[in-house]
């Protein structure tokens, strides 16, 4: 990992490492287009081309879509212990997101106006759960249950098979505890498409949400206004901000649990500590040594990761910002003084005993987060993301005549002699019969 002392250093780290991991390429993106002009003219026959060639799954049309008896019969394949675990996530996720229900609202003027919005759900929504490397019910579990929670009618899932043709059975577990029987064999940048584009078997959506690789983020890209995208997610990121009381084997730890995702996840350490920093840049290379994944880690680290040594924890508050990281954990004395002074974050990570990694699966807040610096403007995928706001007016006669002329006379400033004709003719006529709409609760 690299060693980067004071401020102006670790922004230079950050340009380089920010522009060396760009979302997309131009390279990827004319790779992508190709699969998404094979789905819009191939169809279902497309997502079988793509199975066959990066799964090894020979599959027919009748395979894409996961039988019922698959879904049922994966409570059998799944280990107690791990459906137990699905079952603690899913209650601790819904008992957060709960919480963020928007509300629909109206107010009535003294005039009479009445003026509102109504939070209606997105009715169609396609969740991408990513396979390759390994299966991940946790995506699922996180882009699901607030989708549940926002009321969405159809939830679709996509998810690659493996090279036999099956699907994870811990994914159709999860799904089938989220009363989810919609599920697709198509992976990567062609089940975007499908969910985008629709095929004779997946239907087209009006969302998708989810993690997934370069490939992935392009389609997402592409496709964006031919359906909703939740966000332009890159790789893995985790910042930790600690002091010299934070426990080196577990910051080292924390580091490491990212990196192991991808070659271009990046991890990095903000300390005030010279001895916090040794200590913890040795025991990353201790702790990696028999871990399956020890190449990715040493190639994520190696290129993306570093250490930052800064002369104070408010300097380093400064670098947090900065990264904008996607999750950040806080292990310093009192973690909870400096959480006032973070502007950019996805998920903020407060004490020595919360992993991360925690939040990866069973703490509560959702896992699918802003990366790559956008925590600078977007925010954690959340109930909201899945429905709409509609706004709603009703004038009274009396209201109308209040509001008539400043209307005309901002129309007619605009040059729009339509938009003012429309109020004069009320105003010169007054032809409207009974008493207008009155609210009804509903």
């Amino acid at each position: 990992m690299k060693i980067i002392r004071g401020i102006e250093e670790a922004l230079k780290f950050i340009e380089e490492i920010a522009s060396a991991r760009e979302p997309t390429h131009g390279e990827i993106e004319e790779r992508v287009k190709e699969l998404i002009e094979k789905v819009k003219l191939l169809g279902d026959k497309a997502i079988l081309e793509d199975i066959e060639k990066f799964q090894g799954a020979k599959l027919s049309e009748r395979d894409i879509m996961v039988s019922e008896k698959d879904i049922n019969e994966s409570a059998k394949l799944v280990p107690t212990e791990i459906k137990k675990a699905i079952k603690i996530a899913i209650e601790r996720i819904s008992k957060f997101h709960e919480r963020q229900k928007p509300q629909s609202w109206v107010m009535e003027e003294e005039n009479g106006n009445i003026l509102g919005q109504k939070v209606v759900p997105i009715e169609n929504v396609g969740i991408y759960v990513p396979g390759g490397r390994a299966p991940y019910p946790s995506s699922l579990l996180m882009a699901a249950v607030p989708a549940k929670i926002a009321g969405v009618k159809r939830i679709i899932v996509c998810t690659p098979p493996s090279s036999d043709g099956s699907v994870s059975p811990s994914i159709l577990f999860s799904a089938r505890e989220l009363g989810i029987s919609e599920i697709y064999r198509a992976g990567g940048a062609t089940a975007i498409a499908a969910m985008a584009l629709g095929t004779e078997t997946i239907p087209k959506v009006d969302k998708i949400v989810g993690p997934g690789n370069i490939y992935v983020t392009s389609a997402k890209k592409l496709l964006m206004g031919e359906v909703g995208i939740d966000s332009l997610a890159g790789p893995s990121e985790i910042c930790v901000l600690a002091d010299e009381e934070a426990n080196p084997s577990w910051v080292a730890a924390d580091l490491i649990s990212q990196a192991e995702h991808d070659p271009l996840s990046s991890s990095i350490l903000i300390t005030d500590s010279n001895k916090l920093a040794e200590s913890v840049h040795c025991m990353i290379y201790h702790l990696i040594e028999d871990l399956p994944r020890r190449e990715i880690v040493e190639e994520a680290l190696g290129t993306y990761g570093g250490i930052v040594i800064v002369h104070n924890i408010e300097d380093g508050i400064k670098v947090v910002n900065a990264i904008a990281p996607e999750h950040l954990e806080i292990q310093v004395k009192d973690a909870f003084s400096i959480l006032p002074k973070i502007k950019n974050a996805g998920t903020i990570f407060l004490g020595n005993y919360t992993s991360e990694v925690i939040g990866d699966y069973v703490g509560g807040p959702n896992h699918i987060l802003p990366t790559s610096g956008t925590a600078r403007f977007s925010s954690t995928l959340c109930v909201g993301d899945f429905t709409k706001v509609i706004n709603f007016l009703s004038l009274s006669e009396r209201g109308f005549e209040e509001l008539s002329m400043p209307a005309v006379i901002l129309a007619e400033a605009e040059k729009l002699q339509g938009h003012a004709l429309s109020i004069k003719i009320r105003k010169e006529s007054k032809g409207a019969k009974g008493e207008g709409p009155r609210w009804t609760g509903h």
